[in-house]
């Protein structure tokens, strides 16, 4: 086995839990079914507006702390966004609930595919039996989070669990790290960070001395214009154990 550190950081979501990678395939499938609905719009073409939309909303930093406590409603003025735009384009007028329910659909086949990662218990479980302290800190909200620990069977795995919405701040805010560095009792030379998100989980908790490690579960390596460099690259969690 390799020399671990004290304590590791875990981020939750498409870390632990694969839950929102592949956003266009979970549009597609969602327009596919409700095509009928959308009038001459082809499920490509409403994709593909849902997707540039949602990129546009999410690229904005107080947007994104502001909408991702409450994920359905955010989804519901993406797609509203996205139908406006193309109406505004020239593409007949949509049924004005269409959006309500493209959204919530949306929402629910999320909740439906969600799904531990390959050997994340195992992962987990082995660490902690080499007395690692292991600490999930996640952002969004309270009750969607908790839902998942408790789904996923991750709160006895854990000795420290810090939800953004039971704390009223998240990643990537310095204090989010120092928080859960105090709760474990660690320094930052004696942590590692392991997550999906090359800004939250990589270039932010390294600016803290904190070892990072970016979980790249899509398997894609870096993307060519980004200038955060993990100090190590991971595509299955099982790999944390290798030597």
């Amino acid at each position: 086995m390799p020399d671990f550190p004290r304590a590791i950081l875990f981020d939750l979501d498409d870390t632990i839990v694969s839950a929102y990678a592949r956003p266009e395939l979970a549009w597609l499938a969602v327009t596919s079914e409700l095509a009928d609905q959308l009038g001459p719009l082809t499920p490509e073409e409403a994709t593909k507006a849902v997707a540039d939309y949602a990129m546009e909303f999410w690229s904005d930093a107080d947007r994104h702390k502001e909408n991702r406590q409450d994920l359905g409603a955010a989804r519901r003025k993406i797609v509203a966004g996205a139908l406006a735009r193309l109406s505004a384009e020239g593409r007949q007028p949509f049924a004005a609930d269409i959006a309500v329910r493209l959204a919530d659909r949306y929402t629910d086949y999320r909740n439906d595919q969600m799904s531990l990662f390959e050997g994340a218990h195992e992962t987990l479980d082995t660490l902690k039996s080499h007395g690692v302290l292991l600490g999930l800190v996640t952002n969004g909200a309270a009750a969607d989070q908790r839902a998942k620990v408790a789904r996923f069977d991750l709160a006895r795995r854990f000795d420290h669990i810090q939800i953004e919405g039971e704390h009223g701040f998240g990643k990537p805010e310095e204090r989010a790290y120092r928080h859960a560095l105090e709760a474990l009792r660690v320094a930052p030379h004696e942590t590692w960070m392991v997550g999906d998100n090359l800004e939250w989980e990589v270039a932010a908790p390294q600016r803290l001395g904190i070892f990072s490690i970016w979980h790249d579960h899509i398997g894609d390596g870096l993307p060519h214009d980004t200038t955060v460099r993990p100090d190590r690259i991971i595509c299955r969690l099982s790999e944390l154990l290798d030597d």
